[in-house]
């Protein structure tokens, strides 16, 4: 049996780390046509890692760090009823340990930072193709709220 533990990211995972951002930037290069070519970084996760704004989780199987995410407090707009929200990204999991319910782990743990710190509201972004994500985020009770549309023009 696995044994599955949660804990804040160190500054040691950045390598780990690292190689993740990378790979969530290979899953999503399909769904997005507009992400520059390499070298490219979503994140600055060693800054994330050693902010006390940002919560940087990992979960780890027999002592290999398979899965992370994070969690964030951003500004909401001036006409909601909330001021702050809890923002969570960098949900990526090694594909050989995805449909075991790590991200949902990661994300139940996310989700209680950002009430701890009073934020109510939890939002994340998710590509609309990206069908395998949007269930694992339903699952954990959220709901598409928003679509995003764009338009490029030639020029």
């Amino acid at each position: 049996m696995e044994n599955i533990t949660l804990r804040r990211a160190t500054i040691q995972d950045l390598p780990v780390l690292l190689d993740f951002e990378q790979a969530l930037i290979r899953a999503e290069r399909p769904f997005d046509v507009t992400i520059r070519p390499d070298p490219v970084s979503y994140y600055d996760i060693e800054e994330y890692i050693l902010s006390k704004e940002v919560e940087v989780v990992v979960a780890q199987c027999n002592g290999q760090i398979v899965s992370s995410g994070y969690a964030l407090a951003k500004m909401a707009r001036s006409y909601l009823d909330h001021e702050a929200y809890g923002y969570l990204g960098f949900m990526y999991t090694l594909p050989e340990f995805r449909g075991r319910g790590i991200n949902q782990k990661i994300v139940a743990k996310l989700i209680a930072w950002c009430t701890k710190r009073g934020l109510h509201e939890v939002r994340l972004t998710v590509y609309q193709q990206n069908n395998p994500a949007i269930i694992a985020y339903e699952k954990a009770g959220f709901k598409s709220h928003i679509t995003e549309m764009r338009l490029r023009t030639s020029g």
